[in-house]
């Protein structure tokens, strides 16, 4: 998966700014997927990104229903497209119960080792949970892992090369993700180096901040990008998906 595109649910029901129409949500991110998937990119991953603010456990369960009705409904219009799941802040276990129910691929797990503090206080890692359920599940989701992660701090000093190991061997990651500070924001050229000379044959994918302009040089050292802002009209990421900064993207990655 060289090309990732985000699709950034609007609010589900439940959270503060739901607007009390699934047909709306459901047909926005059907539209988004869409356009990122006839544009070219090799998969997409579907998260509730409209949920703000988040919580740092589990999420409620019309939540996980919510979600579940989205991906199976962009399973439905693009039957042959690459799905991944991203339940915010860290819900991993709902996502890997979504993507095992739609047929998901890939999982992202924003702190799948140690804990970090974010907006929404300490946030822990359950990978123990995580991986116990993919097992007794039967499934072969891949999991792919924040190193250090967007909108959060480690709460205490962890060096990112040892992060990237340990996540790799201790919590069985199948694959890195590198990213900016917070959604949108460039990636540091320094740190996905430095993440590939600690586990130089895990797949590493940026996590935010890629563009046209930098794709190229990012997926010199990279193996993939996970791109939403970038592709959304005006670089706005509460706009929809623009399929002409879709088809920029795919050309500058060729």
């Amino acid at each position: 998966m060289r090309l990732i595109g985000m699709v950034h649910v609007a609010p589900l029901p439940g959270s503060p700014r739901w607007n009390g129409s699934m047909e709306h949500v459901v047909a926005a991110a059907v539209a988004d997927a869409r356009a990122l998937v006839e544009g070219g990119l090799d998969a997409v991953l579907i998260e509730n990104y409209g949920d703000a603010p988040f919580t740092a456990g589990r999420v409620e369960p019309a939540t996980v229903a919510a979600l579940a009705v989205v991906a199976a409904a962009i399973r439905r219009a693009l039957p042959q497209a690459t799905l991944g799941i991203n339940v915010l802040k860290n819900d991993a276990r709902a996502a890997l119960a979504i993507a095992c129910a739609v047929g998901a691929r890939f999982i992202r797990v924003n702190v799948h080792a140690g804990a970090v503090v974010a907006d929404q206080g300490l946030v822990q890692s359950d990978a123990y949970g995580t991986l116990r359920d993919r097992r007794l599940l039967g499934s072969d989701v891949a999991i792919f892992a924040d190193v250090g992660g967007k909108h959060a701090t480690p709460l205490a000093p962890v060096d990112l090369e040892q992060h990237a190991r340990d996540l790799t061997h201790r919590g069985l990651a199948d694959g890195l993700v590198v990213s900016g500070p917070a959604t949108g924001a460039a990636t540091s050229v320094g740190d996905i180096k430095r993440v590939r000379g600690a586990v130089p044959h895990v797949p590493l994918l940026v996590g935010s901040g890629a563009t046209p302009d930098t794709a190229a040089e990012l997926l010199s050292i990279a193996d993939g990008l996970i791109v939403g802002t970038a592709l959304k009209h005006d670089g706005d990421v509460n706009a929809p998906v623009d399929p002409a900064r879709v088809r920029r993207l795919v050309a500058a990655a060729r």
